[in-house]
């Protein structure tokens, strides 16, 4: 047996005995694993904490400002304060946006924004407070771990007190996003002057202590390698074995439109997405889930990623506008019929969910009766 062949059939071992991988592991199996065996390690992983079964939810985007004072490399969301693109929802505006979402019979409001220098913090917490007193069964997630870092900068108040605050007034989860990439080489060339990576692992860490529930995500195909990859990866693990308050991990494609990091990068291709995918599947052994987003990854690929380590598909996503002010063509949003075909399609067993993965039940899935009566039945 090869010096490579016998590394694997240990690495395989150690998959189907439950044994841990260590950083090594996971550049072997980068370097030098293909593409069919990552699947098959990355879906025995998969089935054997989910079975055949793949997540959605009805869920939709709201992003009440793209002003922003930072100026990162990848993105293609934000705007100066006088550009023309620039905009800053309304009360009204935004609460519309709720009752539409009520209206469709969406369980979660996705709510993340750009850090408007001119705009308080209390502007931020009264979309939370205002939208949980008009919809108290709508479930809002909200804000990354860099917003909450920038609402400390602007009120001087700790992040924990904010975050309770934050939690009476009707939050419910926070969201993955501002992860991007942990290691100082690429974040200083990322997203220089915002939420480092302590910072990021600080605010999850605070919130899980609160009781609180959130995700986490990774920027991945541009200027970062396997090794930044799998140290982002371990870092997450590490406090997850401390908390155990992280839900979901989320690879994010790097899409290069629009934006000044992209200039001579192309997007991640399809194997590099199922690779990150089943890489983080089978180094994330203490997270639940891992979810293919479908608005970054394509429709397709998102459905082969059901048999890379992925176990949820996202949801039908109204009014996302980050990915797609990047390039994504993906379709602005899917209705649950779709996802349930494609889910299906994949060979798995679609199961609505809600933020905090309790079971949706309806009486009728179909996308025109998605306000009809649902009961919540928890999957643990």
């Amino acid at each position: 047996m090869t010096t490579t062949a016998a590394r694997l059939a240990d690495i395989r071992d150690k998959v189907h005995s439950g044994t841990r991988l260590t950083f090594d592991d996971g550049l072997f199996l980068d370097r030098s694993a293909d593409p069919f065996t990552l699947g098959e390690l990355a879906n025995f992983v998969r089935e054997k904490k989910n079975g055949n079964v793949t997540y959605y939810n009805v869920n939709q985007h709201l992003n009440p400002t793209n002003v922003c004072v930072y100026r990162c490399a990848f993105c293609s969301f934000r705007a100066d304060l006088k550009s023309p693109s620039g905009f800053v929802m309304t009360d009204e505006q935004i609460l519309q946006r709720a009752r539409e979402a009520s209206a469709q019979g969406a369980t979660e409001l996705h709510i993340v924004g750009g850090l408007h220098h001119l705009l308080p913090y209390e502007w931020y917490l009264n979309i939370i407070r205002s939208i949980h007193r008009e919809f108290p069964d709508l479930h809002l997630k909200a804000w990354t771990a860099v917003e909450w870092d920038w609402f400390e900068r602007i009120t001087k108040r700790p992040t924990k007190e904010l975050l309770a605050e934050m939690k009476e007034a009707g939050l419910g989860s926070l969201p993955g996003g501002g992860a991007e990439i942990f290691h100082p080489e690429v974040r200083s060339k990322l997203c220089d002057y915002k939420a480092d990576a302590d910072q990021w692992l600080r605010v999850h860490r605070e919130w899980h202590e609160l009781g609180g529930k959130s995700n986490a995500t990774m920027l991945y195909g541009h200027i970062e390698t396997a090794e930044h990859r799998l140290d982002h990866m371990l870092r997450l693990r590490e406090l997850q074995d401390v908390t155990g308050g992280f839900q979901t991990f989320i690879p994010l494609a790097f899409h290069p439109t629009n934006n000044p990091l992209g200039k001579d990068i192309p997007k991640p291709s399809g194997l590099m997405d199922l690779k990150v995918m089943a890489l983080a599947r089978l180094m994330l052994d203490n997270f639940p889930h891992i979810k293919a987003y479908w608005q970054m990854l394509t429709v397709k690929v998102a459905q082969v990623a059901q048999s890379y380590g992925a176990d949820d598909i996202d949801g039908t996503v109204v009014h996302e506008t980050i990915y797609h002010a990047a390039g994504s063509d993906s379709p602005q949003e899917l209705t649950v019929r779709e996802l349930r075909r494609l889910i299906e399609e994949a060979g798995r067993v679609p199961v609505e969910r809600d933020t905090l993965y309790n079971e949706v039940v309806r009486q009728a899935p179909a996308e025109k009766k998605w306000a009809t009566g649902r009961k919540l039945v928890p999957l643990n």
